[in-house]
């Protein structure tokens, strides 16, 4: 649904996105992830053809950005972090104008719907300047799909929004999903990044790594394993310490942190093993990494490259 290869965007003297190159597939929540100047924001723009690339191709839906930008536009939709809605007219005025524009054919139709869906029919008279920014919020997302897109572009789509607001937009978006729509999002939230995507990729200028949340855990941490013991005696850490499928352990006063390939086969070895030595095994449980930890080691770990 979108393919990028060595997709590059200069300003001047400024790189600000490096030889891009990725595959989102049809249906999937992608996420885009890095801090500011990252390129984030100007991968967008490319993608949506609002800015030309310096080098490199792109293609969504199958139309070639740069040569079929009129079809792109009409196939995808776009929120970006400033809504810029039309503040004196209101929510029903402000939809139908984008609805025209797209050549939406039930323009009175489309506009109910999506201002009935984001919980705003009954206040679709007022004008748009008069309304919270979670209203307006919800508004803008309405814009981005009054015509239907099959891809949706969203740009920090719960940025200084209310915990109500924001769970209302992360539920819908599960909701477009669930119609078959590609989403690219982009977002600094790594909490709603975890539970929104399917894959996300890390990137600074250049893209860092690439993967589903539970991949990228796995490959930096492996699988490990809390065990929590009465009382950690000398005897249970080095019958621990000589199985020989423990990949590492670390203790933390009462608890062992243990790294194994298969804990669903070598837990019961594991404990078994605890058992004999004289340990009194409290709970076993696995280690969670969010995917914040896994964001600060990739930024570090490109931090120490590029300083070599």
């Amino acid at each position: 649904m979108i393919e990028t290869r060595g997709l590059t965007k200069r300003f001047g003297d400024v790189l600000a996105v490096d030889n891009l190159s990725l595959d989102v597939a049809e249906g999937e929540v992608f996420g885009l992830l890095g801090p500011n100047g990252a390129g984030k924001t100007t991968t967008v723009r490319m993608l949506t053809c609002l800015i030309a690339p310096t080098a490199g191709e792109a293609w969504v839906n199958g139309h070639k950005v740069g040569e079929e930008d009129m079809a792109i536009r009409q196939c995808v939709g776009i929120l970006t972090e400033s809504p810029g809605l039309y503040e004196r007219l209101n929510a029903q005025q402000n939809l139908t104008l984008y609805a025209k524009l797209y050549g939406v054919d039930d323009v009175d139709g489309q506009v109910q719907k999506y201002l009935s869906l984001l919980g705003l029919w009954e206040r679709r008279a007022e004008p748009v300047g008069s309304f919270s920014k979670g209203m307006k919020q919800k508004l803008a997302i309405a814009r981005a799909l009054i015509h239907e897109p099959k891809v949706l572009f969203l740009d920090e789509p719960t940025a200084a929004l209310d915990p109500e607001a924001a769970r209302l937009v992360r539920d819908f978006i599960v909701e477009v999903k669930g119609e078959g729509r590609t989403i690219f999002l982009c977002t600094h939230n790594l909490d709603e990044a975890d539970r929104l995507c399917d894959r996300i990729a890390v990137m600074r200028q250049h893209l860092i790594q690439v993967d589903t949340p539970a991949r990228l855990r796995r490959s930096l941490y492996g699988r490990q394993i809390v065990l929590q013991l009465q009382e950690i005696s000398p005897a249970v850490l080095s019958a621990v310490r000589e199985l020989p499928f423990v990949r590492h352990v670390q203790q933390e006063d009462r608890r062992l942190i243990i790294s194994l390939d298969d804990p669903e086969t070598q837990n019961p070895i594991l404990v078994r093993r605890v058992v004999e030595a004289g340990g009194a095994v409290q709970f076993v449980s696995e280690q969670q990494h969010s995917l914040e930890e896994v964001y600060f080691t990739l930024m570090n770990e490109e931090s120490q490259e590029r300083a070599r």
